[in-house]
């Protein structure tokens, strides 16, 4: 545990209320965590621990962390764009601890899906965020229908100046970490000037110029995302987007291609700024200036985590000016940069079959080196979702593959393989 955690667990004792200010990337998941799972009581019925989040890609992010922890509890998830029924048939037998976006959540109280009698913690993360994005009305339901809470905890990653009082926090302590300096990140922030006209011919010379390394491009607005997508497209270059338009399945798949090494670009909104894990960003690209500070701090923090060094490429042009870049910035030469990096090293293979058909990453391991006759080292990270699931499979090998398993069965069912677009 990080000194953050660890201050966390302590003043989190005899069930105070606490509110958690700390850096993206910081660890406040495991941080809320260990408190939850303190708080919990083996042999009692019903949810005992709500999680609330702004963002369905951070409950299931959530949801993976508190399973990597190997408790006995059984944990759910609910979001929007998820199957219903799932959901409901996973809540007969309610978990000890629910994640879930604040929507979602008040539909499953309204049709007493649950009883929220016996929740006794509450975990509102990324709680800034979730008032940000017009969630103010259904947390407000929420909190008022938990009648028997002992203790509730509040994280973010920036201050807030008012806390509204639906929260209910009682005698809170602040832990707040956002001014230390014993991690500061190493950030190589970057102009790179351009016209107009030549905005999207510059980011493609950028691109070219990072090469290989795993880059996030944000821009403001959704319309900018999907422009430079088939900009790159075009290029024969491997990228996902992410932002809010876009249907949840497709959301989930962009952040699995992204994570296992299938593409080592994606193009996004503010979205992907806070509360995702996206591991071992190396550069951030700002395609479009976000307007504020604060959003344009949590940009950065997608990388130079954990001490790693990181690269921030602002694309501007000479009329633009920003209170928060420095004039003295040092420039960027892109021109004459045309070289498209390689493609990269791992293809997503999708698998019709999952945690309902009783498949699980053991079986796929053993499916695909046996019948597959791939090595160890030809298969890459592995999602198993409720019904499908995602396999990152060397590139060289995915054809083939493919071809033999076409008349094989995975646990003696026939399941349909292809790649994942």
């Amino acid at each position: 545990m990080n000194q953050m955690q660890k201050s966390t667990y302590k003043t989190s004792e005899n069930n105070t209320d606490i509110v958690l200010l700390s850096p993206t990337g910081s660890g406040k998941t495991l941080a809320f965590l260990f408190p939850v799972l303190r708080n919990l009581k083996k042999n009692v019925q019903g949810v005992q621990a709500l999680i609330l989040v702004p963002a369905r890609e951070l409950a299931l992010q959530i949801e993976q962390v508190f399973k990597s922890m190997g408790t006995d509890f059984k944990v759910s998830v609910c979001y929007g764009g998820h199957d219903k029924k799932i959901e409901v048939n996973n809540l007969i037998e309610a978990p000890a601890v629910l994640i879930g976006t604040p929507g979602r959540v008040v539909y499953h109280l309204r049709n007493n899906n649950f009883d929220p009698k016996t929740i006794k913690t509450l975990v509102l993360d990324e709680f800034d965020k979730a008032l940000e994005l017009g969630f103010h009305d259904d947390m407000e339901f929420i909190s008022n229908s938990l009648k028997g809470l002992s203790q509730r905890i509040l994280t973010s990653a920036t201050a807030m100046d008012e806390i509204p009082a639906f929260t209910g926090l009682k005698d809170e302590k602040i832990i707040s970490f956002l001014k230390e300096n014993d991690v500061k990140p190493d950030l190589q922030l970057r102009k790179v000037m351009t016209i107009p006209e030549e905005k999207l011919d510059t980011l493609f010379n950028l691109v070219c110029k990072i090469g290989n390394k795993r880059t996030l491009i944000f821009c403001n607005h959704r319309e900018a995302v999907d422009r430079i997508s088939e900009l790159l497209n075009q290029m024969g270059i491997d990228r996902e987007t992410f932002h809010g338009g876009m249907e949840q399945d497709e959301r989930e798949r962009a952040l699995l291609k992204f994570r296992n090494d299938s593409a080592r670009i994606l193009i996004t909104t503010d979205l992907a700024a806070r509360g995702l894990d996206i591991p071992e960003v190396e550069s951030i690209v700002h395609y479009q200036l976000p307007p504020k500070e604060d959003a344009f701090i949590h940009r950065n923090g997608r990388t130079a985590r954990m001490n790693a060094k990181g690269f921030v490429y602002l694309i501007m042009t000479e009329d633009e000016n920003f209170p928060f870049i420095k004039n003295n910035t040092p420039e960027e030469n892109v021109a004459g940069f045309t070289k498209v990096p390689q493609k990269t090293p791992f293809q997503t293979v999708y698998i019709s079959a999952g945690k309902k058909d009783k498949v699980n990453k053991v079986d796929i391991v053993g499916y695909l080196l046996k019948k597959g006759e791939l090595q160890k080292e030809d298969v890459g990270i592995i999602e198993v979702k409720d019904t499908t699931s995602y396999v990152a499979v060397a590139r060289n090998k995915v054809n083939a593959l493919l071809r033999k398993l076409q008349n094989e069965k995975l646990k003696g069912k026939k399941v349909k393989m292809e790649v994942a677009y």
